[in-house]
């Protein structure tokens, strides 16, 4: 039996099933109603809940093992075990682990054959209520469907791309899962162009049926390596969760825009002290801009991500 965290039951492992990845993580998890109306649209939501977000983790099949432990080790949680899997709707196979912590969870994925295009350039995977209407309601908000609908043995998938290029895994369950809150909801960190950042954020919003929480056109660009500089920060809530959209001319210092998650803590150092003794480095911070205090670390595997504490009320 595998434990897992907070309320959530255990369930027993996937043994060597083909499943897409980010249905892994949460397999086998009791149902949970998904169909209310959206009060401001007046239509069935299409998204189910931050907790079924995941970040999806490519690494080679050589740093799996220690990029799970560190991960887990700076952000708590439990990992489900490790299966083989095909993820795309053609012969492929890959490692899995798939990962829940209390600020988010992610599917980790080491290909033993080559990547088919154009898996690995999708940062998240959104559960949806139905995967048919996401797809009318992502095609109708200005989304290009890359990767149309297909099958695996517990439900579909599909990829999407967005103005501006953002990429992002859409799936579905025969049977809807369950599983409980998170006790802080990440960013999805994304960079955009000006030239593509309203058509965007209008496309976005409007599929997610969120709203623009912040809209910050002389933000602090400290916190994004650019120290004494400002850019416009988009912050978007909705029920697929946190976004944070960062308009910028692209000029932007090693790592940023390669951090595609942002993890909100309680304690910034003691969680900085955690990353160094997992093995783990610094690459920037911390700095305070606003009303966080931010780090990016990499994990081994070459996973990068941005932590965060509150120091003050975020909008």
């Amino acid at each position: 039996m595998i434990s897992v965290p907070g309320s959530m039951k255990s369930i027993r492992p996937c043994g060597r099933r083909l499943l897409s990845v980010a249905a892994l993580l949460i397999a086998g998890l009791q149902p949970i109603a998904t169909g209310a109306p959206n009060a401001r649209s007046g239509q069935a939501p299409i998204g189910v809940g931050p907790q079924y977000d995941t970040t999806h983790v490519y690494v080679a099949a050589a740093d799996l093992d220690a990029f799970v432990k560190s991960f887990l080790a700076v952000l708590g949680g439990s990992a489900r075990g490790q299966t083989t899997v095909n993820v795309t709707p053609v012969p492929s196979s890959a490692d899995s682990e798939p990962v829940m912590t209390p600020e988010g969870g992610i599917s980790v994925l080491a290909f033993r054959t080559p990547v088919p295009y154009p898996f690995g350039q999708e940062r998240t995977g959104y559960l949806v209520t139905d995967m048919d209407l996401a797809i009318r309601a992502a095609r109708a908000a200005g989304a290009e469907v890359i990767v149309e609908p297909f099958t695996d043995p517990i439900g579909r998938d599909a990829i999407i791309q967005w103005p501006g290029g953002v990429k992002m895994q859409l799936y579905w369950h025969f049977k809807a899962p369950s599983s409980p809150r998170l006790v802080t909801i990440p960013d999805n960190r994304v960079y955009i162009s000006k030239d593509q950042a309203d058509n965007f954020v209008r496309s976005f919003v409007a599929f997610a049926q969120g709203k623009i929480v912040a809209d910050d056109k002389k933000a602090d660009a400290g916190e994004i390596g650019r120290a004494g500089e400002t850019c416009r920060r988009i912050r978007i809530r909705s029920i697929f969760g946190n976004m944070l959209a960062f308009v910028t001319d692209g000029h932007l210092p090693y790592p940023f825009g390669r951090e595609t998650t942002g993890y909100e803590v309680q304690d910034l150092d003691a969680t900085l002290a955690k990353a160094k003794a997992a093995n783990a480095a610094l690459l920037f911070g911390p700095y305070s801009a606003g009303h966080r205090k931010t780090a990016v670390v990499q994990f081994p595997g070459g996973y990068i991500a941005e932590i965060h504490t509150s120091i003050g009320q975020n909008p």
